[in-house]
């Protein structure tokens, strides 16, 4: 006998990253042609994805709301809008705020920022408190090397084992970390805003794979989200790099997309619905 899954009042978004090496405007427009709801926007080197403006422009001619903004991050933007960690969340926050935007997604330090680590739960809770945007912690994974495990980020990885008020549950870093990312979701519990999905085997690499391509229990998470009535978003977030061709592309984006709705029983929102 099927399972019944109650609907959703998740939306389903494409993380910009998705659609690498094209970029932020192609991410919108492959977002508009597939039906997603809205996009979730990765700061990084490419200068639209910095431009509020500009990224304004983009949503109202594509009709493709901005529903979270993923704060520069990575090693490859460590002097994107800033070297300094804490001013380049307060411009993902403005950049939310006039994006209509409902998250701003972060990443723990990496453990060489010493004075950001220690004032990091802290601050994330003060930033918090100023704005309606809701800062989502993301959970992160040790760094491996053949034999070898360096713990990365501080305070550490785990998102859960700290007093966040709202968490970003990746589902392809929980298998790069070798956690039970259902457990994970349960320890997040309410503290839960924010979902990035993609798969992954389990082999230590962060594979972000096309969800039902690797061996996380993709499908069994977002019907169990649907059931506890989750109402924050779904973010398409694969690696779709080694692509042969923009259509292969955007066959494996709409895969995913297909995925996430079946399994959260959801329909395409109104474009230019607010979230």
């Amino acid at each position: 006998m099927s399972r019944h899954v109650p609907d959703s009042h998740a939306k389903v978004a494409l993380s910009t990253a998705s659609v690498y090496p094209e970029n932020t405007e192609a991410a919108f427009e492959i977002a508009a042609r597939l039906g997603y709801d809205g996009v979730e926007v990765m700061v990084w080197t490419d200068p639209v994805s910095q431009d509020i403006a500009g990224l304004a422009h983009l949503s109202e001619r594509t009709g493709v709301p901005v529903l979270a903004v993923h704060a520069p991050c990575l090693l490859v933007t460590q002097r994107v809008w800033s070297s300094d960690p804490w001013r380049k969340l307060q411009r993902a926050r403005t950049a939310a705020e006039r994006l209509g935007a409902s998250t701003v997604v972060v990443h723990p330090p990496f453990r060489w920022q010493r004075a950001y680590a220690r004032g990091f739960v802290a601050g994330i809770g003060r930033m918090a408190g100023e704005t309606d945007v809701r800062f989502a912690v993301e959970n992160m994974y040790p760094w491996r090397y053949r034999d070898r495990e360096m713990q990365a980020y501080a305070p550490g990885w785990d998102p859960t084992a700290h007093d966040y008020r709202h968490m970003t549950l990746d589902v392809s870093h929980a298998a790069t970390a070798r956690t039970d990312v259902l457990a994970m979701a349960d320890r997040m519990g309410d503290r839960l805003a924010h979902v990035h999905l993609g798969d992954g085997t389990g082999s230590g690499k962060d594979e972000h794979l096309v969800p039902g391509h690797g061996a996380q229990p993709c499908a069994r998470l977002l019907e169990l989200l649907a059931a506890r009535g989750y109402g924050g978003h779904v973010v398409v977030e694969v690696n779709t790099r080694r692509a042969m061709s923009s259509a292969v592309r955007e066959a494996q984006l709409a895969e995913a997309l297909a995925f996430a709705r079946r399994h959260l029983k959801t329909s395409p929102a109104p474009l230019g619905e607010s979230p």
